[in-house]
């Protein structure tokens, strides 16, 4: 059994009115997660947060940074935070990206040790972009494009059963104790992890846990930016499934003021 820690790396926030027909017009603080497992067998980073400089990220930052305003104060990065908890960023064996948006790579450049997980369809994305992905090629070091990488292909995806579920996933460390599940609608190849079967990092699957059942209500733009609504309609509802299961479902934009998942 290994450890699971969430460290919030910046934040952003919306109206949640301009997202969701009738919800209350109150602005929302939404932090961007990173979740850090340690098991004898390896140390994975889960997402890596806001950069520190995401505006400065090319031409299409600026843009960016106006619809989706970032905030990182002094401390929250992933790499300062990882250690103060006592990690040096050099540990972290294998960065998972849930997707390719933002404030799920900013922190990239602090892992040049790590081996990355990606899906290929996160590798598309980054390799073509398309204009309503969002995606700031600006904020990854140099010295990504030739990082060690497993990109998982739709064959890597195979059924798993997870308590009463069967789920496509893929083996990370060959243990059972860190599946990369697909998890497709909001952006090109987005996953989650299911860790020691208790806990779905769930990634961007839905805004936030109380929003779940507000997607039907989700408005036009909001709607649009979405790789594949239907599906991620779908995938959103699912998360029902793996709550019903036993297992906690946590998301990119959730606050978890204990930080300790697991154990």
């Amino acid at each position: 059994m290994g450890t699971l820690d969430h460290f919030a790396c910046g934040t952003t926030s919306h109206a949640l009115a301009l997202l969701f027909r009738g919800a209350p017009r109150q602005v929302r603080s939404f932090p961007a997660g990173a979740f850090l497992y340690r098991s004898p067998a390896a140390t994975v980073l889960f997402d890596t947060g806001y950069a520190p400089d995401t505006a400065s990220a090319g031409p299409a930052a600026w843009l960016y940074s106006r619809l989706v305003p970032p905030v990182v104060r002094p401390g929250e990065t992933i790499d300062a935070q990882l250690r103060r908890a006592g990690v040096d960023p050099d540990e972290v064996t294998h960065v998972v990206l849930s997707h390719a948006h933002p404030d799920h790579l900013g922190g990239v450049r602090y892992f040049p040790a790590a081996r990355f997980i990606l899906s290929a369809g996160i590798a598309e994305s980054l390799a073509a972009p398309r204009l309503k992905e969002g995606i700031l090629r600006g904020l990854l070091p140099d010295w990504f494009a030739s990082a060690p990488r497993t990109v998982l292909t739709s064959e890597a995806f195979v059924p798993h059963r997870i308590g009463p579920l069967t789920v496509p996933a893929h083996d990370l460390l060959g243990d059972g104790s860190y599946l990369i599940a697909s998890l497709p609608g909001h952006a090109r190849g987005h996953v989650g992890a299911v860790v020691e079967s208790r806990v779905l990092l769930a990634g961007d699957a839905a805004w936030g846990a109380d929003l779940v059942d507000e997607i039907p209500a989700m408005r036009c733009l909001p709607r649009l930016i979405q790789d594949d609504a239907v599906a991620y309609a779908e995938t959103a509802a699912g998360l029902r499934d793996f709550e019903t299961a036993g297992l906690r479902v946590c998301l990119a934009h959730d606050a978890y003021p204990e930080a300790r998942l697991l154990p």
